[in-house]
């Protein structure tokens, strides 16, 4: 299905222009995640809409980003505190998001968007959007994360690549192929995200490390940004997949797993099953990725 909006999922700790550790940030805002989105959002005078729903501290988590897109120079920003699933049918919240051109979810816990607006007329309005007009959907963290339809609900790192240790669940479905994954270098997460692969091998795994992320247009044509890496697996030609046969906490075992690792400015054509490699324009044409 053709869609007009487009899709940026980051996965965590995107320069706000607030940050002390080299770590985490980009050297200057306007370089950053959060600029990105504003250009593909219209500009400055674009209407935002931060959503801060996952968050344990919403308060200081829509301050943060309040004051990012005010660095950026954003005229246009809002918060909508959703705590309880009521507030996604509030009629000042719903007209409001008549007229974003943008809404940011923020980190947290995915599970909490899914539960409190999947399904209610906010996210039938978000949706309408993303389908027919040239909105977009960003998301850091739990918000990228919740834009699968099959979307990561937890699993330590400790049991990885063990029958049963990631827990999966539902999402809000804006993007069906992929399950994303965040923090994805830091915390070690390529286990609960091969095991998610080995459990919906038709889909396609995305690892966002932090400070990273995709800018997904028409659910085909995606574009690495920001300061690290994105960590594709492409489990449609499995040859072995023993997860159906083994019992739950057992060590699981899969062959040609196929694993890409790209970077800021590199390419992916779902549609041409093509990676284009950034600055060299080296075309990769057998790296199939969907």
């Amino acid at each position: 299905m053709s869609v007009k909006g487009t899709l940026i999922p980051i996965g965590g700790n995107e320069d706000k222009g607030n940050g002390e550790n080299e770590r985490y940030t980009l050297e200057y805002i306007e370089n950053g995640i959060l600029s990105r989105v504003v250009r593909e959002s219209g500009g400055i005078d674009a209407t935002i809409i931060v959503i801060p729903t996952a968050s344990s501290i919403p308060v200081e988590v829509s301050e943060n980003y309040l004051d990012a897109f005010n660095k950026l120079g954003c005229k246009n920003v809002h918060v909508m505190d959703i705590r309880e699933r009521k507030d996604a049918k509030n009629p000042e919240f719903l007209e409001l998001m008549k007229k974003a051109d943008c809404v940011m979810f923020s980190g947290g816990d995915q599970s909490k968007i899914v539960k409190y607006i999947g399904g209610t007329p906010l996210d039938k309005i978000i949706k309408n959007k993303y389908e027919n007009e040239e909105f977009v959907i960003a998301g850091t963290s739990a918000g990228a994360m919740c834009m699968s339809e099959e979307m990561i609900t937890g699993g330590g790192v400790q049991e990885a690549f063990t029958k049963g240790a990631v827990r999966m669940g539902k999402g809000m479905s804006f993007i069906p192929n992929f399950i994303i994954d965040s923090h994805f270098i830091r915390r070690g997460r390529f286990g609960r995200l091969a095991e998610a692969m080995a459990k919906f091998p038709l889909r396609v795994g995305i690892g966002l490390a932090e400070d990273t992320g995709l800018v997904i247009k028409n659910r085909n044509n995606c574009e690495v940004i920001g300061s690290g890496m994105v960590i594709l697996f492409d489990p449609r030609r499995l040859i072995h997949n023993n997860r159906d046969a083994v019992p739950e906490g057992s060590p699981m075992s899969i062959t040609n797993l196929k694993v890409h690792i790209l970077a800021n400015g590199d390419k992916l054509d779902i549609k041409e099953k093509r990676i284009h490699i950034s600055p060299i324009h080296l075309e990769m044409t057998d790296a199939e990725t969907l």
